[in-house]
């Protein structure tokens, strides 16, 4: 099954990383969209079916944590998964994203196997993705 994804960080090369690591990992995509923030993403998402956010918590004019809390309020995505990709060391905070409805979180830096294994769980794959599909190149 090919999964609509919507990856929100105001870093453009985080953005790109992300993108091929979800290919690398065998993860199905169907649309990726981006956004720099929370306030782009919700205007990226008017008119579009997402499967699965990954979203930065650190970004300016809509932070992760405003961005969550909107989305929950929207009927069509209260339930879509959100997965945060993050520097954020604070432990209280962490656990504040997922009281708030996040699907779960990873620290910068990652291994590309972390996002696989997590997000297998949360698309319910049981058999995870089969990585390699992606006749793209390791290099970012």
């Amino acid at each position: 099954m090919a999964y609509n994804v919507l990856i929100v960080d105001d870093s453009g090369s985080m953005r790109k990383v992300l993108l091929k690591t979800l290919r690398l990992s065998g993860f199905e995509l169907g649309k990726c969209l981006e956004a720099s923030n929370g306030r782009e993403a919700l205007d990226v998402m008017e008119g579009e079916w997402i499967d699965l956010i990954i979203s930065d918590v650190h970004m300016p004019e809509m932070d992760g944590v405003e961005f969550l809390k909107s989305l929950r309020k929207m009927e069509i995505f209260s339930n879509t998964p959100v997965v945060f990709v993050t520097t954020e060391a604070n432990e209280d905070r962490l656990r504040r994203l997922i009281d708030l409805g996040a699907s779960g979180y990873i620290r910068k830096p990652f291994r590309p196997e972390e996002i696989g294994t997590l997000l297998s769980r949360i698309m319910g794959e049981p058999n995870g993705f089969v990585a390699g599909r992606s006749s793209e190149g390791c290099d970012f």
